[in-house]
């Protein structure tokens, strides 16, 4: 299970980089989901996902602006994660920190050029 937060996003761009994770693998969040607002200056978005070796490629998706993402799980299950991403976005690697048995990777997504 790799555990997905964005930041410094707008809602709609949240829930297309969402979209593109839940067309890839199963996640929490049903279809259609509504997503929430959380209340402060800085919104957080969050949804898991348990990434399967098989996934759905999806395309390039336009983005209004840039996203931050967190993702902490598994070593292979972010490695999927990331990859997936990375067939609709540009993704820069921002940082990342390493344990036993997890890792973070911190992102930054921006439509594809």
């Amino acid at each position: 299970m790799v555990t997905v937060s964005l930041t410094g996003a707008s809602k709609e761009d949240a829930a297309t980089v969402f979209d593109v994770l839940r067309t890839a693998f199963p996640t929490d969040r049903p279809a259609g989901d509504t997503l929430h607002e959380q209340s402060g200056d800085h919104p957080v978005w969050t949804a898991e996902f348990e990434p399967t070796e098989e996934r759905i490629p999806t395309g390039p998706t336009s983005l209004e602006g840039s996203v931050a993402a967190t993702l902490q799980g598994g070593y292979v299950a972010v490695d999927r994660l990331c990859d997936a991403l990375g067939g609709s976005f540009t993704v820069r690697e921002r940082g990342s920190a390493s344990g036993d048995q997890e890792k973070e990777v911190d992102l930054e997504l921006r439509t594809k050029s």
